[in-house]
């Protein structure tokens, strides 16, 4: 093997993918998986999304189930022997129809964004440490650092994950285990697929961006690999946008 092969081979690596039955973490669970990882993705469907890829292994689990996640962990851990990766793709967003977010929506959206990948890490903390250490990768976006309407608990949510991020950095850095954001852009999934297909709001996010384009799944894996494998071993607590240039773009 070359150099760049074993940087970022993840070959006798195993990875817990939450979000994984569509969208964002299906394609990091296959893009870990070709990079020769074991992948279990994770998510509440019963089965993965048709086309969301499938060089892994599902199981069902809602990632709010603290008990259930934690069980899933040592199952993990138990039966494969150990775990190295985390990544915390689960996510949901209930945007105001009008007005504000109602109250329950708010905090449906906390508890899913951030309280349970902050109760995911802990569990898989314990399971890395006896491994001899991992890379915990959330995946937040680029409204953890910008102001978007009409939904507050999710722009809450990433922007407590960014920081959260930097305290586990901290915290989890005795263990060997590092923390990293992966901060994606406007992603064409199906989280996104109202405005994706409408086209006064299409444009007005493809214009945000550099590119000139709507990322797709596809584009965050590499920052993924990077983020999960030896490349990146003396990163953590960073935000690695995959934007198309959102955050960095001005006035233009």
């Amino acid at each position: 093997m070359g150099i760049l092969d074993d940087l970022f081979s993840l070959s006798g690596r195993v990875a817990i993918v939450t979000g994984g039955s569509r969208g964002l973490g299906a394609a990091i669970a296959s893009g870990f998986a070709t990079a020769g990882a074991d992948v279990l993705a994770v998510g509440r469907s019963r089965a993965v999304a048709p086309g969301a890829g499938g060089a892994f292994a599902y199981r069902a689990c809602d990632v709010t189930d603290d008990a259930g996640f934690a069980k899933l962990v040592q199952d993990v851990a138990t039966r494969r022997g150990r775990l190295d990766i985390l990544v915390n793709a689960a996510a949901i967003t209930r945007p105001a129809a009008a007005g504000l977010q109602s109250l329950g929506d708010f905090d449906a959206t906390i508890a899913a964004n951030l309280r349970a990948a902050y109760a995911n890490s802990v569990a898989a903390a314990g399971a890395m440490a006896g491994s001899g250490g991992g890379s915990i990768v959330n995946v937040t976006s680029v409204g953890s650092v910008l102001g978007f309407a009409g939904n507050p608990g999710y722009v809450a949510a990433k922007g407590g994950l960014r920081q959260l991020t930097r305290a586990l950095a901290m915290d989890l850095a005795d263990r060997n285990i590092r923390v990293n954001n992966l901060a994606p852009g406007y992603m064409r999934t199906a989280m996104t697929a109202a405005s994706h297909a409408d086209p006064p709001a299409h444009e007005a996010r493809r214009r945000h961006t550099i590119l000139g384009r709507w990322g797709e799944p596809a584009d965050v894996v590499g920052a993924a690999i990077f983020l999960a494998s030896a490349a990146s071993s003396y990163v953590t607590g960073i935000d690695l946008f995959v934007d198309g240039g959102w955050t960095a773009k001005g006035l233009t």
